[in-house]
Protein backbone atom coordinates (compact mmCIF):
# COMPACT_ATOMS: atom_id res chain seq x y z
CA UNK A 1 0.00 0.00 0.00
CA UNK A 2 1.48 3.18 -1.06
CA UNK A 3 1.53 6.59 1.07
CA UNK A 4 -1.12 7.82 -0.81
CA UNK A 5 -3.83 5.38 1.75
CA UNK A 6 -2.79 7.46 4.52
CA UNK A 7 -4.54 10.64 5.87
CA UNK A 8 -6.69 11.45 1.95
CA UNK A 9 -9.96 9.57 0.97
CA UNK A 10 -10.08 6.89 -1.60
CA UNK A 11 -11.52 7.68 -5.36
CA UNK A 12 -15.05 7.38 -5.36
CA UNK A 13 -15.92 3.70 -6.36
CA UNK A 14 -12.54 2.26 -6.14
CA UNK A 15 -10.84 -0.47 -2.87
CA UNK A 16 -8.17 -1.55 -3.91
CA UNK A 17 -7.09 -3.96 -7.76
CA UNK A 18 -8.34 -7.14 -7.74
CA UNK A 19 -8.67 -9.79 -10.30
CA UNK A 20 -12.67 -10.12 -10.01
CA UNK A 21 -12.40 -6.42 -9.57
CA UNK A 22 -13.79 -4.48 -6.54
CA UNK A 23 -14.74 -6.69 -3.67
CA UNK A 24 -17.13 -4.96 -0.62
CA UNK A 25 -16.29 -6.05 2.56
CA UNK A 26 -12.65 -7.35 1.93
CA UNK A 27 -9.19 -5.25 2.58
CA UNK A 28 -6.90 -3.90 0.17
CA UNK A 29 -3.95 -6.47 -0.77
CA UNK A 30 -0.86 -5.41 1.43
CA UNK A 31 1.39 -6.17 3.81
CA UNK A 32 -0.38 -4.46 6.48
CA UNK A 33 -3.25 -6.37 6.19
CA UNK A 34 -2.80 -10.02 7.83
CA UNK A 35 -5.63 -12.64 6.83
CA UNK A 36 -7.31 -13.28 9.43
CA UNK A 37 -8.26 -9.89 9.96
CA UNK A 38 -9.39 -9.34 6.47
CA UNK A 39 -13.09 -9.86 7.37
CA UNK A 40 -13.03 -8.06 10.50
CA UNK A 41 -12.25 -4.74 7.99
CA UNK A 42 -15.11 -2.65 8.15
CA UNK A 43 -15.79 -1.28 4.39
CA UNK A 44 -14.91 2.48 3.76
CA UNK A 45 -18.26 4.73 3.00
CA UNK A 46 -17.86 6.32 -1.13
CA UNK A 47 -17.46 9.93 -0.34
CA UNK A 48 -17.71 12.20 -3.09
CA UNK A 49 -15.65 15.19 -3.86
CA UNK A 50 -15.74 17.55 -1.25
CA UNK A 51 -15.99 21.24 -2.16
CA UNK A 52 -13.56 23.94 -1.81
CA UNK A 53 -13.94 25.70 1.24
CA UNK A 54 -11.41 28.24 0.56
CA UNK A 55 -8.21 26.79 1.47
CA UNK A 56 -4.58 27.14 -0.55
CA UNK A 57 -3.92 26.50 -4.02
CA UNK A 58 -2.37 23.41 -3.22
CA UNK A 59 -5.16 21.61 -1.31
CA UNK A 60 -6.72 18.76 -3.57
CA UNK A 61 -10.48 18.14 -4.31
CA UNK A 62 -12.19 15.82 -2.25
CA UNK A 63 -9.84 16.31 0.49
CA UNK A 64 -10.52 17.18 4.31
CA UNK A 65 -11.15 21.37 4.99
CA UNK A 66 -8.42 22.26 7.73
CA UNK A 67 -8.71 20.80 11.10
CA UNK A 68 -11.07 18.49 9.85
CA UNK A 69 -10.94 14.33 9.12
CA UNK A 70 -11.29 13.11 5.73
CA UNK A 71 -14.99 10.90 7.02
CA UNK A 72 -16.56 10.31 9.71
CA UNK A 73 -17.84 6.64 10.29
CA UNK A 74 -21.38 5.57 11.71
CA UNK A 75 -19.90 5.07 15.02
CA UNK A 76 -19.20 8.89 15.39
CA UNK A 77 -20.63 10.09 18.64
CA UNK A 78 -21.61 13.64 17.05
CA UNK A 79 -23.29 12.59 14.21
CA UNK A 80 -23.49 9.70 12.66
CA UNK A 81 -22.18 9.93 9.11
CA UNK A 82 -25.19 7.56 8.32
CA UNK A 83 -27.92 10.11 9.04
CA UNK A 84 -26.75 12.33 5.81
CA UNK A 85 -25.84 9.18 3.43
CA UNK A 86 -23.83 10.19 0.24
CA UNK A 87 -22.94 13.74 1.32
CA UNK A 88 -20.34 15.03 2.81
CA UNK A 89 -20.08 16.67 6.46
CA UNK A 90 -19.78 20.69 5.89
CA UNK A 91 -16.72 22.33 7.45
CA UNK A 92 -17.79 25.68 6.85
CA UNK A 93 -15.07 28.21 8.66
CA UNK A 94 -16.26 29.76 11.51
CA UNK A 95 -17.12 33.25 10.95
CA UNK A 96 -14.06 35.57 12.47
CA UNK A 97 -14.90 39.20 13.45
CA UNK A 98 -13.28 41.84 10.86
CA UNK A 99 -10.34 43.09 12.48
CA UNK A 100 -10.19 46.95 13.79
CA UNK A 101 -8.77 49.40 11.57
CA UNK A 102 -5.63 50.65 12.68
CA UNK A 103 -4.80 53.86 12.94
CA UNK A 104 -1.55 55.78 11.21
CA UNK A 105 1.21 56.12 13.03
CA UNK A 106 4.54 58.71 13.49
CA UNK A 107 6.45 55.95 13.82
CA UNK A 108 8.37 57.83 17.01
CA UNK A 109 7.55 59.02 20.08
CA UNK A 110 6.13 62.06 19.85
CA UNK A 111 6.13 62.97 23.40
CA UNK A 112 9.82 62.67 23.18
CA UNK A 113 10.22 64.16 20.27
CA UNK A 114 7.86 67.22 20.91
CA UNK A 115 10.10 67.77 24.73
CA UNK A 116 13.57 67.38 22.72
CA UNK A 117 12.78 70.07 20.07
CA UNK A 118 11.38 72.31 22.78
CA UNK A 119 14.56 72.35 24.81
CA UNK A 120 16.56 72.69 21.96
CA UNK A 121 14.69 75.57 20.70
CA UNK A 122 15.30 77.29 24.02
CA UNK A 123 18.83 76.69 24.01
CA UNK A 124 19.42 77.83 19.99
CA UNK A 125 17.11 81.03 20.78
CA UNK A 126 18.62 82.15 24.36
CA UNK A 127 22.18 81.71 22.62
CA UNK A 128 21.41 83.47 19.59
CA UNK A 129 20.10 86.21 21.12
CA UNK A 130 22.40 86.69 23.99
CA UNK A 131 25.97 86.47 23.12
CA UNK A 132 26.36 85.65 19.43
CA UNK A 133 29.81 84.07 20.33
CA UNK A 134 27.82 81.56 22.13
CA UNK A 135 26.11 80.38 19.08
CA UNK A 136 29.13 80.04 17.39
CA UNK A 137 30.10 77.50 20.25
CA UNK A 138 26.36 75.73 19.59
CA UNK A 139 27.23 75.03 15.71
CA UNK A 140 30.44 73.97 16.31
CA UNK A 141 28.72 71.29 18.92
CA UNK A 142 26.37 70.04 16.41
CA UNK A 143 29.15 69.44 13.84
CA UNK A 144 31.63 68.02 15.75
CA UNK A 145 28.86 65.23 16.97
CA UNK A 146 27.18 65.03 13.23
CA UNK A 147 30.98 64.52 11.82
CA UNK A 148 31.09 61.38 14.57
CA UNK A 149 27.96 60.15 14.10
CA UNK A 150 28.93 59.96 10.41
CA UNK A 151 32.12 58.45 10.44
CA UNK A 152 31.06 56.29 12.84
CA UNK A 153 28.13 54.79 10.69
CA UNK A 154 30.23 54.64 7.85
CA UNK A 155 33.03 52.22 9.57
CA UNK A 156 30.02 50.34 10.66
CA UNK A 157 28.53 49.43 7.35
CA UNK A 158 30.75 50.04 5.27
CA UNK A 159 34.14 49.27 6.52
CA UNK A 160 34.96 52.76 5.52
CA UNK A 161 37.56 55.01 7.94
CA UNK A 162 37.00 58.69 7.47
CA UNK A 163 39.58 60.39 10.02
CA UNK A 164 37.50 62.07 12.21
CA UNK A 165 40.13 64.08 14.05
CA UNK A 166 41.43 66.11 11.54
CA UNK A 167 37.47 66.20 10.40
CA UNK A 168 36.61 67.61 14.05
CA UNK A 169 39.13 69.95 14.14
CA UNK A 170 38.96 71.52 10.41
CA UNK A 171 35.16 71.48 11.39
CA UNK A 172 35.50 73.48 14.10
CA UNK A 173 37.90 76.16 12.34
CA UNK A 174 35.97 76.19 9.32
CA UNK A 175 32.57 77.25 11.16
CA UNK A 176 34.74 79.62 12.96
CA UNK A 177 36.41 80.99 9.89
CA UNK A 178 33.34 81.70 8.04
CA UNK A 179 32.19 83.43 10.92
CA UNK A 180 35.01 86.08 11.28
CA UNK A 181 36.56 86.13 7.76
CA UNK A 182 32.81 84.91 5.90
CA UNK A 183 32.92 82.94 2.26
CA UNK A 184 37.24 83.50 1.68
CA UNK A 185 37.79 82.03 5.09
CA UNK A 186 35.55 78.85 4.87
CA UNK A 187 37.23 78.31 1.41
CA UNK A 188 40.76 78.32 2.84
CA UNK A 189 39.69 75.88 5.94
CA UNK A 190 37.80 73.63 3.86
CA UNK A 191 41.13 73.27 1.64
CA UNK A 192 43.25 72.84 4.64
CA UNK A 193 41.11 70.12 6.48
CA UNK A 194 40.91 68.23 3.28
CA UNK A 195 44.80 68.33 3.10
CA UNK A 196 44.96 67.20 6.55
CA UNK A 197 42.54 64.06 5.76
CA UNK A 198 44.58 62.99 2.84
CA UNK A 199 47.70 63.50 5.05
CA UNK A 200 46.30 61.79 8.20
CA UNK A 201 45.28 58.66 6.08
CA UNK A 202 48.63 57.79 5.35
CA UNK A 203 49.03 56.28 9.12
CA UNK A 204 47.57 53.55 7.91
CA UNK A 205 47.88 50.87 5.27
CA UNK A 206 47.48 51.94 1.98
CA UNK A 207 44.30 49.21 1.10
CA UNK A 208 41.59 51.65 0.35
CA UNK A 209 42.78 54.57 0.92
CA UNK A 210 41.37 56.51 -2.16
CA UNK A 211 38.10 55.45 -0.45
CA UNK A 212 38.66 56.34 2.91
CA UNK A 213 39.67 59.80 1.75
CA UNK A 214 37.25 60.58 -0.90
CA UNK A 215 34.52 59.88 2.18
CA UNK A 216 36.65 62.17 4.53
CA UNK A 217 36.47 64.90 2.24
CA UNK A 218 33.19 64.28 1.60
CA UNK A 219 32.35 64.72 5.37
CA UNK A 220 33.71 67.85 5.42
CA UNK A 221 32.02 69.00 2.84
CA UNK A 222 28.62 67.89 3.76
CA UNK A 223 28.49 68.46 7.50
CA UNK A 224 30.95 71.69 8.64
CA UNK A 225 31.10 73.95 5.18
CA UNK A 226 27.37 73.53 4.70
CA UNK A 227 27.10 74.55 8.53
CA UNK A 228 29.77 77.72 8.18
CA UNK A 229 26.73 79.64 6.19
CA UNK A 230 24.71 79.69 9.36
CA UNK A 231 27.65 81.12 10.78
CA UNK A 232 28.24 83.58 7.73
CA UNK A 233 24.44 84.76 7.94
CA UNK A 234 25.28 85.50 11.67
CA UNK A 235 27.67 87.58 10.92
CA UNK A 236 25.45 90.00 9.48
CA UNK A 237 24.63 93.28 11.72
CA UNK A 238 20.80 91.79 12.22
CA UNK A 239 22.64 87.95 12.31
CA UNK A 240 20.49 86.72 14.77
CA UNK A 241 16.80 87.47 13.16
CA UNK A 242 18.21 86.07 9.49
CA UNK A 243 19.35 82.74 11.46
CA UNK A 244 16.13 82.39 13.26
CA UNK A 245 14.33 83.05 9.81
CA UNK A 246 16.21 79.97 8.10
CA UNK A 247 15.00 77.96 11.43
CA UNK A 248 11.44 79.45 11.44
CA UNK A 249 11.49 78.10 8.02
CA UNK A 250 13.10 75.01 7.43
CA UNK A 251 10.86 73.57 10.45
CA UNK A 252 7.60 75.13 9.31
CA UNK A 253 8.45 73.15 5.82
CA UNK A 254 9.12 70.04 7.68
CA UNK A 255 5.96 70.56 10.21
CA UNK A 256 3.82 70.99 6.70
CA UNK A 257 4.85 68.37 5.12
CA UNK A 258 4.62 65.46 7.88
CA UNK A 259 1.11 67.09 8.66
CA UNK A 260 -0.39 67.62 5.21
CA UNK A 261 1.55 63.83 4.15
CA UNK A 262 0.34 62.09 6.75
CA UNK A 263 -3.12 63.19 6.64
CA UNK A 264 -3.82 63.22 3.02
CA UNK A 265 -0.60 62.02 1.42
CA UNK A 266 -1.41 59.35 -1.17
CA UNK A 267 1.05 59.73 -3.84
CA UNK A 268 4.62 59.05 -3.09
CA UNK A 269 7.45 61.56 -3.93
CA UNK A 270 10.52 58.78 -4.09
CA UNK A 271 8.87 55.60 -3.44
CA UNK A 272 12.55 54.35 -3.71
CA UNK A 273 14.04 56.48 -1.49
CA UNK A 274 11.90 57.66 1.06
CA UNK A 275 8.31 55.68 0.75
CA UNK A 276 6.54 57.71 3.70
CA UNK A 277 7.29 61.28 1.57
CA UNK A 278 4.42 62.26 -0.89
CA UNK A 279 3.28 64.69 -3.40
CA UNK A 280 0.79 66.05 -0.99
CA UNK A 281 3.48 66.35 1.76
CA UNK A 282 5.86 68.39 -0.52
CA UNK A 283 2.72 70.91 -1.22
CA UNK A 284 1.63 71.36 2.11
CA UNK A 285 5.53 72.30 2.92
CA UNK A 286 5.50 74.73 -0.15
CA UNK A 287 2.42 76.70 1.56
CA UNK A 288 3.07 76.35 4.83
CA UNK A 289 7.12 77.88 3.87
CA UNK A 290 5.73 80.33 1.62
CA UNK A 291 3.39 81.82 3.95
CA UNK A 292 6.08 81.46 6.94
CA UNK A 293 8.23 82.91 5.03
CA UNK A 294 6.22 86.44 3.48
CA UNK A 295 5.50 86.90 7.22
CA UNK A 296 8.82 86.64 8.21
CA UNK A 297 10.91 88.29 6.03
CA UNK A 298 8.39 91.43 5.94
CA UNK A 299 8.62 92.02 10.07
CA UNK A 300 11.99 90.16 10.75
CA UNK A 301 14.34 90.87 7.96
CA UNK A 302 15.40 94.74 7.79
CA UNK A 303 14.53 96.13 4.18
CA UNK A 304 12.74 92.57 3.59
CA UNK A 305 9.18 92.06 1.38
CA UNK A 306 6.73 89.83 1.62
CA UNK A 307 7.02 88.97 -2.08
CA UNK A 308 10.63 87.97 -1.25
CA UNK A 309 9.38 85.82 1.68
CA UNK A 310 7.49 84.13 -1.35
CA UNK A 311 10.68 82.63 -2.64
CA UNK A 312 12.42 82.33 -0.08
CA UNK A 313 9.87 79.86 1.63
CA UNK A 314 9.58 78.18 -2.02
CA UNK A 315 13.50 77.69 -2.17
CA UNK A 316 13.31 76.44 1.51
CA UNK A 317 10.88 73.82 1.22
CA UNK A 318 12.50 72.18 -2.25
CA UNK A 319 16.14 72.48 -0.82
CA UNK A 320 14.69 71.06 2.94
CA UNK A 321 12.86 67.97 1.14
CA UNK A 322 16.08 67.75 -1.30
CA UNK A 323 18.20 67.27 2.01
CA UNK A 324 16.13 64.94 3.31
CA UNK A 325 15.86 63.11 0.75
CA UNK A 326 20.05 63.43 0.22
CA UNK A 327 20.34 62.05 3.87
CA UNK A 328 17.55 58.93 3.27
CA UNK A 329 19.95 58.00 0.40
CA UNK A 330 22.83 57.82 2.65
CA UNK A 331 20.93 55.50 5.63
CA UNK A 332 19.26 53.13 3.05
CA UNK A 333 22.96 53.06 1.35
CA UNK A 334 24.25 52.24 4.82
CA UNK A 335 21.18 50.00 5.78
CA UNK A 336 20.37 51.94 9.24
CA UNK A 337 17.00 53.83 10.08
CA UNK A 338 19.05 56.82 11.85
CA UNK A 339 22.16 58.08 12.38
CA UNK A 340 22.07 58.11 16.37
CA UNK A 341 20.12 57.81 19.18
CA UNK A 342 21.40 60.97 21.09
CA UNK A 343 17.74 62.55 20.63
CA UNK A 344 15.24 60.95 22.00
CA UNK A 345 12.05 60.67 19.14
CA UNK A 346 14.56 62.37 16.46
CA UNK A 347 17.42 59.87 16.51
CA UNK A 348 21.15 61.57 16.20
CA UNK A 349 22.23 64.97 15.40
CA UNK A 350 22.47 64.20 11.91
CA UNK A 351 19.02 63.11 11.19
CA UNK A 352 18.10 66.65 12.73
CA UNK A 353 20.67 68.34 10.51
CA UNK A 354 19.55 66.56 7.24
CA UNK A 355 17.32 69.46 6.40
CA UNK A 356 19.15 72.32 7.63
CA UNK A 357 21.93 71.91 5.87
CA UNK A 358 21.71 72.36 2.26
CA UNK A 359 19.12 74.95 2.97
CA UNK A 360 21.52 77.18 4.81
CA UNK A 361 23.53 78.45 1.44
CA UNK A 362 20.16 78.73 0.21
CA UNK A 363 19.04 81.04 2.29
CA UNK A 364 22.22 83.15 2.93
CA UNK A 365 22.30 83.68 -0.96
CA UNK A 366 18.74 84.56 -1.41
CA UNK A 367 19.06 87.08 2.12
CA UNK A 368 22.34 88.53 0.61
CA UNK A 369 20.41 89.20 -2.83
CA UNK A 370 17.53 90.75 -1.59
CA UNK A 371 18.94 92.82 1.53
CA UNK A 372 22.70 93.07 1.29
CA UNK A 373 25.10 90.79 3.05
CA UNK A 374 24.56 93.23 6.35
Amino acid sequence: MNDSSWGAPPQAGYWGPSEQGPVQGAAPAGPAYDAPYAQQTRPMPIVPDVPDFGGDQDEGRGAAPRGGTPFRDETSPAQPYAAVPGNPEPMHDAPRPAPPPQKKSAGRDLGAAIGVGVGLGVVIIASLFVVKAVFVGVIVVAVVVGLWELTKRLEERKGIRAPLVPLAVGGAAMVVAGYVRGADGAWVAMALTALAVLVRRMAQPPQDYLRDVTAGVFAAFYVPFLATFVAMMLAADDGPWRVLVFLILTVVSDTGAYAVGWRFGKKKLAPRISPGKTREGLAGAVTFAMAAGALCTQFLIDDGAWWQGLLLGLAVAVSATLGDLGESMIKRDLGIKDMGTLLPGHGGIMDRLDSLLPTAPVVWLLLVIFVGSG
